[in-house]
């Protein structure tokens, strides 16, 4: 009998700082509106996001100042830990295990870098065994937490019987860039913020919060300039130098069609698209190449609304919700990244 995947746990951690979307607004417009021209006519993405609170490591006047590579790095060392350490904790309390009974850490991050990775550095706080094997996933962006659950999953089928822990943790603020007066960079200050989300994968013949049936990939070719970061002494900055929704507008709807019709299915099989919420204009973009009801979308809406966009944790915190309020037999989880690219996971209720 084959293995299956199974999602045993997901549990989510967000740092304590809380700025609400309005004043972000203000302490940008205080940062660019008189050194950027075209801050004016760029600022309504703050009303028109979908946003109104985020989360933050650092609180909201650490951003007000310049901050080079080495101090961005020293944040991220530290306050990626700390969250890593906190989502991996609630997930594997969630599991009814230990965390010397994990066996394969996926830890997926594209926010910082660091060598040891995270879960080394959470090692001896966790209590990890000295056997467990580590598998840092870095480059894939938005797309990271479902991707990364894909991986997790494979895992877990290729040795049966074996625990995976899925942590995805991004620190989108720490790329605040007071250099750089570009609409790019105004836009990544109205969605961004920062979370963490983990998951316990096992393959075995019952129980869990959902099944993995499947998983899938579509990158586009010519499109290395829709998302990414560039690199320079000061640290990352955001590259959006194309709109993401039209994109999604225009070309979602066949990949997903092809990666279901590999699978087997259509997308009339599936229960609930859940999906990474980008922001409101992609949130439409989808459930228009979707042909789903306008605002069926609704949990991806209420995280935005809450959390921001916080890269690769979203989704899963978008599947949590689903997942709290009852997930229909089949539903298909998804998000777009650097790449750019599609990945999907598709999943079967719990029997």
């Amino acid at each position: 009998m084959q293995s299956i995947a199974r999602i045993i746990s997901l549990a989510t951690a967000v740092p304590p700082h809380v700025l609400s979307q309005a004043e972000i607004a203000e302490r940008t417009r205080r940062m660019f509106g008189l050194r950027f021209p075209e801050f004016e006519r760029i600022s309504p993405v703050f009303d028109t996001a979908g946003i109104e609170t985020r989360h933050a490591v650092r609180p909201g006047v650490w951003y007000e100042t310049e901050h080079n590579w080495s101090d961005r790095s020293a944040v991220y060392l530290e306050a990626a830990t700390d969250l890593f350490i906190e989502a991996a904790h609630n997930a594997i309390v969630e599991a009814g295990i230990t965390a010397a009974d994990i066996d394969t850490v996926v830890t997926v991050s594209s926010t910082g870098v660091a060598t040891p990775s995270i879960e080394a550095r959470a090692f001896a706080s966790l209590g990890l065994s000295q056997g467990v094997s580590r598998v840092p996933v870095f480059g894939l962006g938005c797309a990271g937490g479902v991707t990364g659950l894909s991986i997790a999953a494979r895992l877990a089928v290729a040795r049966p019987g074996s625990t995976v822990l899925l942590v995805a943790v991004e620190l989108c603020t720490l790329a605040v860039r007071l250099d750089q007066l570009t609409k790019a960079n105004v836009v990544a200050l109205a969605l961004f913020g920062d979370g963490a989300a983990a998951a316990v994968v096992r393959a075995e013949p019952a129980n869990g919060l959902a099944t993995v049936v499947d998983s899938g990939e579509h990158t586009w070719p010519d499109t290395l300039d829709i998302m990414g970061w560039s690199v320079d002494p000061t640290g990352f900055g955001v590259i959006f130098d194309r709109s993401i929704p039209p994109f999604a507008e225009a070309h979602l709807q066949a990949a997903v069609d092809r990666i279901l019709a590999g699978q087997g299915q259509s997308r009339r099989d599936i229960g609930r698209f859940i999906c990474h919420p980008g922001g409101r204009k992609v949130i439409e973009a989808v459930e228009c190449a979707l042909a789903l009801p306008t605002g069926s979308l609704d949990a991806e809406r209420a995280v935005l609304a809450r959390y921001g966009n916080m890269s690769a944790p979203t989704a899963l915190f978008v599947l949590k919700t689903v997942l709290d309020s009852g997930l229909p037999q089949r539903a298909l989880l998804m998000a777009l990244g650097p790449g750019f690219t599609l990945s999907t996971v598709t999943l079967e209720a719990a029997a």
